[in-house]
C-alpha cells in the first residue's frame, strides 16, 4: 500500500507557509560559484532558528544528485531498529518528494537489518527537516529515507554494504542526519565535538565511535555518520572538511547548556 508521509514538525522546526519557509532558507544559503559533486555530507536537524545557518553553509556548496539517501537517528525507538520508508512520497510545505522505490527494494534485498517500517519514521524530524533544505537546492529528486536505531558495529557495516551494492552505479548523495553535544556548557562540548570531528575527518568512523563512546558525548547520529563516512571512503573521498559548527547558545544566549551543530562534507 502506497502512503503518503506528511510533516510532523512543520510550524515547530520550521515555517509551515511555503513563502516564509522559502524565505528562511535564502537566509541560510550562501553565494556558491560553483556547486561540488560530493559522496556524503554531516548535517544538523535542529529548529531551523538553531541549526539552519549550518545546515545552509553545507548545502550551499554541493550538487545535488537525482537520488538522496537520508540516515537519521531513531530518537523515538519506535519501529524497526533499521526502518526503511518503504513507499510512497514526503510532504512538506514546499511539495512533494517521491521515495526511491528501485533503490530501496535493492537496499532492502542485501540487507539482513533493515526493514521495511513506517512506525520509527511518523514522529521523527530527523530526516524531515533535511527535505526543504534539498528542495531548495533542486527540483527533481527521489529520497532514501532510513531511521536508523541499532548503532551496533555489525548494523552499521550491514547498512553500508547494502546501501554500496543498492547504489553501485548511480550519482547518489548520503545524508547523515545529527546534532553533536547535547545540553553542556560551550567549552567542554566544543573540546569534545572536535575530538570526534579530527576522527570523521580521517575517515575513521570506527575511532569517532570510540571517541564518543570514550569521553561521553552526547551525538545522536553517530551510527549515520558512521554509514556516510563508510560510503565516502568507498566512493573515494580521502577527507572530511568542517564546513560550519556553531551552537543553541548563539539563539538562545545561554552558552552553559548548549546543543552543538557541525556541519561536514566529504570529498
Amino acid at each position: 500500500m502506497v502512503m503518503d508521509r506528511k510533516p510532523y514538525v512543520a510550524g515547530r522546526f520550521y515555517p509551515d507557509d511555503p513563502q516564509k519557509l522559502g524565505s528562511m532558507l535564502e537566509s541560510f544559503f550562501e553565494v556558491a560559484d560553483t556547486k561540488t559533486a560530493v559522496p556524503s555530507i554531516i548535517v544538523p536537524h535542529a529548529g531551523y532558528m538553531y541549526s539552519g545557518k549550518v545546515a545552509g553553509a553545507v548545502y550551499s556548496k554541493i550538487a545535488v544528485p537525482e537520488i538522496v539517501v537520508i540516515i537519521g537517528p531513531n530518537h523515538t525507538g519506535l519501529g524497526a531498529p533499521i526502518s526503511i520508508w518503504p513507499d510512497g512520497s514526503w510532504e512538506t510545505p514546499l511539495g512533494n518528494v517521491p521515495v526511491d522505490n528501485g533503490t530501496i527494494m535493492a537496499l532492502l534485498n542485501n540487507s539482513r537489518h533493515a526493514k521495511p517500517d513506517i512506525q520509527a519514521h511518523l514522529n521523527e524530524h530527523s530526516i524531515e527537516v533535511q527535505i526543504p533544505f534539498l528542495q531548495y537546492c533542486k527540483k527533481d529528486f527521489k529520497i532514501v529515507p532510513i531511521a536508523m536505531g541499532d548503532y551496533s558495529i555489525e548494523a552499521i557495516e550491514d547498512l553500508a554494504n547494502a546501501l554500496d551494492k543498492a547504489t553501485s552505479g548511480k550519482e547518489v548523495l548520503f545524508v547523515a542526519s545529527s546534532d553533536f553535544s547535547h545540553y553542556e556548557p560551550e567549552y567542554t562540548a566544543k573540546a569534545r565535538d572536535r575530538m570526534a570531528i579530527d576522527e570523521i575527518k580521517k575517515l575513521d568512523w570506527m575511532a569517532m565511535l570510540r571517541v564518543v563512546a570514550e569521553k561521553e558525548i552526547t551525538m545522536c547520529g553517530a551510527g549515520p555518520i558512521a554509514v556516510a563516512t563508510e560510503l565516502a571512503k568507498r566512493r573515494g573521498a580521502t577527507s572530511g572538511k568542517l564546513l560550519a559548527y556553531s551552537n543553541s547558545g548563539v539563539m538562545s544566549h545561554d552558552f552553559s547548556n548548549v546543543v552543538t551543530y557541525a556541519g561536514m562534507a566529504f570529498r
